[in-house]
């Protein structure tokens, strides 16, 4: 089965800042992948590289189609939802409902309406008159009433009050996604969508840091709340991250078998977050 998105060594600058530094991936179809990184890390370079919005160096193909030539005809399979959702102040809800369905075949109203259904936002509401959070529901629900392949999110939920931003994720697995469509978010709530992931990939400084399914992340990274008379031992296995925890020391380890590992504590695996700062700390370099 073809990957619905296949890059080989992508690259691209600005000046001397790498925003992608010859990076390759796929992903594949059905995948909901989780695209992790600090702010200039290369996620939004990497998301504009996969709609064609950007120019870049290497090779690209989304659905099989290079989206530097076939952009067009990418775009029919293809919806985004940008960190900041723009949309003109004076169009009115209902308005906006009619210009989608007019533009987009694969527009469902019906959708649109159960999903604006959730929410406060009166059809006879301008934009203008709407709250930033109202915004993001509005530009939420045009979107994901389009029946597409692939589904690219950069931090989605942004604006969005904790009770919608976990209707929203909940609606994303439950209603939205199938074994057909695949998703890619970029997003700084990791916590929040980590229940969703089928895939984690972490960038930092324009390169690929982590790039694994979620199955296996959680059979080979486990942190460990060391008991004090096992430290020495712990620090033998060369742990990836040693911070302090209440007092006590947390340690991560990569690739070391939980059974030898529940000798020198409480064993769990660890939080997105947590992984995260200890990977990209390893691979700048970055003492414990």
């Amino acid at each position: 089965m073809e990957p619905v998105i296949k890059a080989e060594h992508l690259r691209k600058f600005y000046g001397d800042t790498p925003a992608m530094d010859d990076i390759s991936f796929t992903v594949e179809k059905g995948s909901i992948v989780g695209l992790i990184g600090p702010n200039g890390a290369g996620k939004t370079s990497t998301l504009k590289a996969i709609l064609g919005l950007t120019s870049f160096a290497g090779s690209l193909e989304v659905l099989g189609k290079d989206p530097r030539l076939n952009r067009d005809q990418l775009m029919e399979e293809v919806c985004f939802i940008a960190d900041v959702g723009v949309l003109p102040k004076w169009l009115r809800v209902a308005n906006a409902i009619d210009y989608i369905e007019g533009v987009h075949p694969r527009f469902s109203r019906e959708r649109a309406m159960v999903l604006l259904g959730e929410t406060s936002i009166g059809m006879d509401k301008k934009v203008s008159e709407l709250s930033k959070g109202m915004v993001t529901q509005l530009h939420l629900a045009l979107i994901l009433a389009i029946d597409v392949k692939l589904l690219v999110l950069d931090e989605p939920t942004l604006g969005l009050d904790i009770l919608y931003q976990k209707s929203f994720f909940d609606r994303l697995l439950n209603d939205y996604f199938d074994n057909e469509t695949s998703i890619i978010i970029s997003t700084h709530q990791v916590e929040e969508v980590k229940t969703i992931l089928t895939h984690l990939m972490f960038i930092d400084e324009g390169k690929i840091r982590l790039d694994m399914p979620m199955e296996t992340v959680s059979e080979t990274f486990f942190e460990v709340l060391v008991a004090a008379d096992q430290r020495d031992a712990a620090m033998a296995l060369h742990p990836v991250s040693v911070r302090k925890v209440l007092g006590n020391q947390s340690m991560l380890f990569e690739n070391v078998a939980r059974e030898k590992l529940q000798a020198l504590g409480e064993v769990h695996v660890p939080a997105i977050s947590d992984l995260f700062v200890a990977k990209i700390r390893q691979t700048r370099g970055v003492s414990s």
